[in-house]
Parts: C-alpha cells; sequence; structure tokens
C-alpha cells in the first residue's frame, strides 16, 4: 500500500469504530475497564501468533489490537481528555526522545547501550518517580515481571552475572532445590526455593535474549500437543489414556515425539 491508501485504510476504521459505539448496543455499554481485559486477551493473541510464525494470524491479531486501540482513544475523546490523533503524537515524541542516538548527538555501542539509555531517559520523565522500580506495573504475569524488574536493576548498573555466570547461578538454585526434603502443605523453604529457581531461569532467558513469557507458553503449547497427540494414539488403539501405567503412557509419548520429528 501507499502512504495514501494506509492513511485512508485508517481512516476508514476509525469511522467504523465510531458508528459501533454509536450503533452498537454493547458497545455503547463500554469502559475503559471493560474494554482492556478484551485488550489483553488480544495482546496475548498477538504474541501467539507471532510467535508461531503464521503472518496470516499476525495480520489478523494485530487488527484487533489496533481497533482496541482507536476504540480506547475515542473514549478518551468523549471525555474531553485527548484522542487519537494526540495519542499518536504522543507516542511518536516519546519515542524520539527515548533515540537519542538518532534523534539527538549521542553515541551508542550495540543494542545493550540502547537499553540502558531507554530506561535511564524513561526514569526520568515526568511520574515515573524516582526509584529504580518506579511506575513499573504489579500486576505482570510472573515472568515478565521479574525480566522487567532485572532490567530495570541492569539499567540503574547492577547487573552483576554475565550469561555463564546466570547460567552458573542457575545450576546452584536447581541444586538447592534438589536438597528439599519431603514437601509439607505451606513450607516456605519449598516456597522460596522455586521462587529463586523462577528468578533465576528468568535471569538466564533474559542474557540469551529471549522473552521467558512467550518461550514458556510455547513449550507449554509444545507439551500439550504432544500429550494430545499421545492421547489419540491410546484412542485409535481402542485404549483408555487414563487407565494406563505410566510405562504405557511414557511409551505412547515417545511415539508421539517421533511423529513429531518426522
Amino acid at each position: 500500500m501507499s502512504r495514501e491508501q494506509i492513511e485512508a485504510s485508517l481512516g476508514r476504521l476509525d469511522e467504523l469504530t465510531r458508528k459501533l459505539r454509536v450503533e452498537c448496543p454493547w458497545d455503547r455499554e463500554q469502559t475503559a475497564r471493560t474494554i482492556v481485559p478484551h485488550t489483553v486477551e488480544e495482546a496475548y493473541e498477538l504474541a501467539d501468533a507471532a510467535n508461531s510464525g503464521d503472518d496470516a494470524a499476525l495480520v489478523d491479531e494485530l487488527g484487533d489490537v489496533l481497533f482496541q486501540v482507536y476504540f480506547l482513544s475515542l473514549l478518551l475523546e468523549e471525555r474531553g481528555v485527548s484522542d487519537l490523533g494526540e495519542v499518536a503524537d504522543h507516542c511518536r515524541e516519546k519515542l524520539i526522545r527515548r533515540h537519542p542516538h538518532i534523534f539527538g548527538e549521542v553515541e551508542v555501542d550495540g543494542s545493550g547501550e540502547v537499553l540502558r539509555n531507554w530506561d535511564q531517559i524513561k526514569r526520568s520523565e515526568p511520574g515515573r518517580g524516582d526509584s529504580i522500580f518506579g511506575s513499573l506495573p504489579e500486576n505482570l504475569p510472573g515472568p515478565l515481571e521479574a525480566r522487567r524488574v532485572q532490567r530495570r536493576a541492569a539499567s540503574s548498573g547492577f547487573d552483576p552475572l554475565d550469561r555463564d555466570e546466570a547460567i552458573a547461578a542457575l545450576g546452584d538454585q536447581l541444586e538447592a532445590v534438589a536438597q528439599l526434603g519431603e514437601p509439607l502443605p505451606g513450607d516456605e523453604q519449598s516456597f522460596e526455593r522455586v521462587g529463586d529457581l523462577l528468578f533465576a531461569a528468568v535471569n538466564v532467558a533474559r542474557r540469551l535474549k529471549v522473552d521467558p513469557e512467550l518461550s514458556l507458553k510455547a513449550s507449554t503449547g509444545r507439551f500439550r500437543a504432544r500429550l494430545e497427540a499421545a492421547e489419540e494414539l491410546a484412542r485409535s488403539a481402542g485404549l483408555s489414556w487414563n487407565e494406563l501405567e505410566l510405562d504405557q503412557q511414557l511409551e505412547l509419548y515417545a511415539r508421539a515425539l517421533m511423529t513429531e520429528d518426522q
């Protein structure tokens, strides 16, 4: 599409959003609070599409997220607070401010320095607070929150472990978990050591430039698909998965893995 065609398409989406807000009973009832859960859901679906490498799904989910932006911006406009144009200008100004190596005279040596500068500039902006972790949301998923906290600490200069040391630290935490005795309900030591193990795993992911949230979801998806394939193998043989012995289940699981590799 040309620039003119893109602008026309965005204009049509804006017109549609306004029409739905006026004419659709469900859309008329919505507020920012009721819409945001859908926004979060759409963002997760977008992440899943990007992670799967499905370009058609990515286009579809990007559209859903874009509609969320248009709708929430329209709610601001109705309250006389802001509008889509101001949202776009604010985003543009923020990106210019946080890229002084592009729009200023700052020189950087690699993406790591770009991220450090970004976090430092972000902390200096109004409303961010003086704390290293100021303005960090408290409702983030666990792996994402851990990564954000680690990145904030690193941008302040506190990032003592390189990649190999982070991997070694993960091994240490795994060893500490292995030394735990028989777990008891509410066992604080088990609770803390497992938490430390997961935090160390996120640090390794960060050092390897892997998003721990998306990586974990992908791994969970692979496990689920393999187990479902093993269950289907059992069903095809006239067997009930839940009634099989563990060694039988493992054999079918291995067969599902072999099929996956073919």
